[in-house]
Parts: structure tokens; C-alpha cells; sequence
């Protein structure tokens, strides 16, 4: 039987190509910061978001997507304004969004633990046609917001104070990466799972970096392998009969390691003398 065959598998494979694309394009701005782990607490925030739709009824795309902003608005405010609090606030809303998943889970009425792992690890059957609809226009802005903004983010990654001195709003455009991060987070959440999405954010752009030496060109290889990932992972979650999330995700990272191994030998040929090496950040 043709996978695509089916209406739920239609609807996860679009939503894994939008996260594939999306996700590494705005991982790369992340990684360049050194913010590799902001979406780890983007999806816990997401995860909040889950659950106060089981309690109050409502959809949990959209719900989470708001949840996630505000979040991430919160954040990023707080690192603006104490740069040495940064990190604690981000462990305090990472742990804070696990807790108010569960909580709001458990005393939700007809609701089990079952319909928080779907969330959790991902699970084909969990778009609905309405989810989809949400997902595209959220993707839709993402792309259009990065077309805009991208030389200003670009400028932001690489030096925040430079940035500043070209009339970069630093503050503004950090709000708005991780802003970028959170919804990224929500348009993956039910292919990849919230645990797991941060990694496509991040691992293909690791990827794509043992092979580029540009920051563009490695936003591009990223997003190409990120589909990738996405693609074959949920296919062969399909016919395995295994969770989406973490089929992709080890998908992206058996991508990394072949292309890191396979750098070895041209990273010998290029510096014979240890005259530096390239990164994807150039």
C-alpha cells in the first residue's frame, strides 16, 4: 500500500517537509549565537501550551504556538535586560513548561498520558486537516519574516554589537529569532515530537557544516538535509512501525556523522600544515 495513500500520511509529510525546511534555516542563527539548547526550551514551553488545551478544550496547535511566543518573548526579554540571569531564566521556563504540560495533563478531564507522548515523541496520526491549515500559514510567515529580516539576523549572529552600531534593533531582532525558534518548535512538535524537535533545528546545521564554509551556503545545505531527515525519517517510521520523532532525528544525526567522516580525509588534503579549518559560520 502507497503511504500516500492515506490522508493522515499526506498531511505528516507536509508538515515534516515545512519543519525540514524551516527549522534548520533558523537553527543556523542559533548555533552561530551559541543558542544550540534554545529549543529544547522552546519545546518545553510548546508543552505547556499542550496541555492547557487538553484542560480548557481548545486546539493544541494554536494554543501551543501562543503559549510558545509569549514564552519566548519572556525569555529574551529577561536575557536583554541581565545577560547573567539569561540562562537561569531559560532553565526556569524549560523547567517550568514541563511542569505545567503534566500538570495541566493530569487534571484535564478525559485525558491520559498516552495523548501527551504523542506530543512528546511525535505521531503521524495527530495532524488534523485544521492543524495543517495552521501549520502552513505559521510556516508561511516564518519565510517570509526570514526573507526580511535575514540580513539583520545575519548581522545580529555575527556580532551583536557591531550590529548595533549599524543600526541593528539588537534587542528587537533577538526577540524575533527566538520568537522564530518557538513557532519552529510548534510546526514540528507532532511529526518530531517537543523532546526531540530542537535537534533538527541543530543537528543539520552541524551537518551541513563538515561540507560548507559560508554562512549561506550552509543554511541552504541544512534546510536540504533537514528535509532530508524529515522525509525519509517518516517514511521509515511508516513502514517500521516506529515513532516519527526519533526515526528523523537519528536520520539527521547518521547524516552528520557520514559527511563528519567523510571530512577527515579532505580536512588533511586542505591543511597539511594545520593552517585552519572552515566552518559554516563564515
Amino acid at each position: 500500500m502507497n503511504l500516500l495513500s492515506y490522508d493522515f500520511m499526506q498531511r505528516a509529510m507536509i508538515a515534516a517537509a515545512m519543519v525540514g525546511l524551516l527549522a534548520p534555516l533558523i537553527g543556523v542563527f542559533l548555533v552561530q549565537r551559541r543558542l544550540a539548547l534554545l529549543g529544547d526550551g522552546m519545546g518545553h514551553v510548546a508543552l505547556t501550551g499542550v496541555g492547557l488545551a487538553f484542560l480548557v478544550g481548545t486546539q493544541p496547535v494554536p494554543t501551543a504556538l501562543v503559549v510558545a511566543v509569549i514564552g519566548a518573548i519572556t525569555v529574551e526579554a529577561i536575557r536583554s535586560t541581565n545577560r547573567a540571569v539569561g540562562d537561569v531564566a531559560l532553565a526556569l521556563v524549560l523547567y517550568g513548561g514541563v511542569a505545567g504540560g503534566v500538570l495541566f495533563t493530569a487534571i484535564a478531564p478525559n485525558t491520559t498520558s498516552t495523548s501527551l507522548n504523542q506530543y512528546l515523541f511525535g505521531s503521524l496520526a495527530t495532524i488534523a486537516p485544521e492543524d495543517l491549515r495552521a501549520l502552513v500559514i505559521a510556516f508561511s510567515i516564518c519565510i517570509l519574516v526570514l526573507a526580511i529580516f535575514w540580513r539583520s539576523l545575519f548581522a545580529l549572529s555575527l556580532d551583536a554589537e557591531v550590529a548595533r552600531t549599524q543600526g541593528v534593533r539588537v534587542t528587537s531582532m533577538s526577540i524575533l529569532l527566538t520568537t522564530l525558534a518557538a513557532v519552529a518548535v510548534v510546526i514540528g512538535m507532532q511529526t518530531v515530537g517537543l523532546l526531540l524537535v530542537a535537534a533538527i533545528l541543530i543537528v543539520p546545521v552541524a551537518a551541513a557544516q563538515q561540507m560548507t564554509r559560508s554562512f549561506r551556503a550552509t543554511a541552504i545545505a541544512a534546510s536540504g538535509i533537514g528535509v532530508f531527515s524529515a522525509i525519509v525519517g517518516l517514511v521509515g517510521s511508516f513502514y517500521l512501525d516506529l515513532p516519527s520523532g526519533p526515526t528523523i532525528v537519528l536520520v539527521a544525526l547518521a547524516v552528520f556523522v557520514v559527511l563528519a567522516v567523510g571530512r577527515l580525509p579532505l580536512r588533511r588534503l586542505r591543511t597539511p600544515e594545520g593552517s585552519g579549518t572552515g566552518t559554516g559560520s563564515k
